[in-house]
């Protein structure tokens, strides 16, 4: 994260209330920000000014959020949440596959916002000076977490941020059910509504990514009480 005050935040958004809205916001918070109207400025800005995060909408002027993701994702990984008013899983999950690491749905609530900022800087944190030095191994998964990194049948798995924590919270609470409302405390740090839908994609797509690559089953679900990973 930077050193000179606090985190830097670009915000790509055609929208000018709706950009004022962020920029208000982050301001009365302490937040230092960028704003781009279009994905080839937010693009340039991302490049030229490397912020700590990036908050994107996928219906731009001059080309699809979804293009953003990926351009950006070919040289850095700054964590990009994109506040969008698609709704569907689908969006969902097109844009996380992208590399997007969480997904606000538009209306959106200013405090769910700074909420996803804050658990976004603290993973950042984490990340920087993780202190875990155990490798987790279960059938054909293997999670190396002083790298970071989780590998299906000795293939790198790619994932977002946010499919890596949830897997090593299921991973090092293996056998143990896990409620919809643990998790999303632990992955989100609150249990909005929203956290909820978006757990469900989550899971969706770090299921597909696990089940592509091997013959075991390794996350059941509990209908109506949450999740467990599976001891193979």
């Amino acid at each position: 994260m930077s050193n000179a005050g606090k985190a830097l935040i670009l915000t790509i958004e055609d929208d000018r209330s709706v950009s004022n809205l962020i920029n208000t916001t982050l301001k009365l918070h302490d937040y230092r920000y960028l704003s781009a109207a279009d994905g080839t400025q937010g693009i340039s800005l991302a490049a030229s000014n490397q912020p700590d995060i990036i908050l994107l909408d996928l219906g731009l002027p001059d080309m699809d959020g979804i293009k953003v993701i990926e351009n950006i994702r070919s040289w850095s990984q700054i964590p990009i949440i994109v506040i969008s008013a698609r709704s569907e899983d689908s969006d969902k999950i097109h844009a996380l596959d992208a590399g997007a690491d969480d997904y606000i749905t538009k209306p959106f609530s200013v405090d769910e916002l700074l909420a996803r900022l804050r658990v976004t800087l603290r993973r950042l944190q984490y990340m920087s000076t993780g202190t875990h030095d155990a490798v987790f191994v279960n059938g054909d998964l293997k999670i190396d977490y002083p790298a970071g990194t989780a590998e299906l049948n000795g293939t790198e798995l790619h994932l977002t941020p946010n499919e890596y924590k949830l897997l090593c919270l299921l991973s090092r609470n293996i056998g143990k059910v896990l409620t919809h409302k643990f998790i999303t405390q632990n992955i989100w740090g609150s249990s909005w509504d929203s956290d909820l839908a978006s757990l469900r994609v989550y899971m969706t797509s770090l299921r597909k990514k696990l089940e592509a690559g091997s013959e075991y089953t390794y996350i059941r679900t509990h209908v109506g009480i949450g999740y467990q990973m599976v001891k193979i």
